[in-house]
């Protein structure tokens, strides 16, 4: 399909509207409002791999899916909670309009931005931003038919990173005695996308008490035919990597399934970091955090060699 660009058409009357004008060789050319363009579907999915440009525009980049909804602007900042924080839509982040053929935001936190709108369907606009040098490619879903779910596995390591630690709350009695077994608390940290923290301490010890026993590098890896099943590998150098295959049980709960001993762990999600929540209204289990950016996130993919 052709591009459809939004421009800035005109009344038989005189008067001047925001338009999207689909060049579809037809003789009378078909109009749109940028109004309409923008809130045809429930949520636009940030698909922020492909993004282009040198710039970034910071509250885009910390999303994973933008609303526009009489005149606000919402957004889904965390993984947990996707799917019934305000209804779906996420936490109101700012104010739009539509008035003069450009989408303007106004953001809580970062200001005001200019956006060029252009749409390639019904379903995906790219939003583009000439001062910062960057656009942004939307995926549009209505909230009846998004798959919240999915979301969790295409954005595991931002999911990870949702809780100041995550604490071992089950190990199976099947599987064979191998060190992780020792291993009760994971943490999983924004610094390169790669890092993780592992501790010894008992079961139960406070967050704030734990020592880190251990610092290293992980990977996630996608598993060819499976869409809910990670492949996690932890790198304990000099002992040797430690590799699991990585199951979503809920937005607070995880399973490894070490791979070499048979043995399944569940984790669960120790102190819920909320990203730009204002911190007024958090739960007293909840942190404020406005630092975290995604990237661009490349996955090997591996064959899944060990049917449980």
């Amino acid at each position: 399909m052709k591009a459809i660009k939004l421009l800035l058409g005109t009344l038989v009357i005189g008067m001047s509207f925001a338009s999207c004008i689909v060049d579809n060789s037809i003789d009378e050319p078909y109009y749109v409002s940028l109004e309409e363009v923008v809130t045809a579907n429930d949520l636009w999915y940030i698909d922020y791999n492909n993004t282009t440009g040198t710039g970034d525009v910071p509250f885009l980049s910390k999303a994973f899916t933008i609303s526009f909804i009489n005149g606000k602007v919402y957004a889904n900042n965390n993984l947990v909670g996707i799917g019934t924080v305000g209804n779906g839509y996420g936490i109101q982040i700012g104010f739009y309009d539509t008035f003069d053929g450009r989408l303007k935001i106004d953001h809580n936190l970062d200001g005001f931005y200019n956006f060029d709108v252009i749409q390639l369907s019904v379903n995906n606009i790219k939003l583009r931003d000439n001062y910062n040098n960057v656009t942004y490619n939307l995926l549009g879903y209505q909230k009846s038919t998004f798959d919240y779910d999915q979301v969790f596995y295409d954005n595991i390591e931002y999911f990870l990173q949702e809780y100041s630690a995550w604490e071992k709350t089950y190990t199976s009695t099947a599987g064979d005695v191998n060190a992780f077994d020792y291993e009760n608390f994971l943490q999983f940290t924004p610094e390169n996308l790669t890092t993780f923290y592992s501790s010894k301490d008992n079961v139960g010890t406070p967050i704030a008490n734990i020592y880190w026993d251990y610092v290293g590098d992980y990977a996630v890896a996608n598993v060819q035919g499976y869409n809910n099943l990670k492949i996690l590998t932890l790198d304990y150098d000099p002992s040797g990597n430690e590799k699991f295959e990585l199951t979503v049980i809920n937005d607070g709960k995880i399973s490894l399934y070490h791979i070499a001993s048979g043995t399944t762990y569940e984790f669960t999600g120790r102190g819920y970091i909320q990203y730009l929540k204002p911190s007024s209204s958090l739960s007293k289990s909840a942190t404020s955090d406005t630092g975290r950016a995604r990237t661009k996130v490349f996955r090997e993919t591996e064959i899944r060699r060990n049917l449980k």
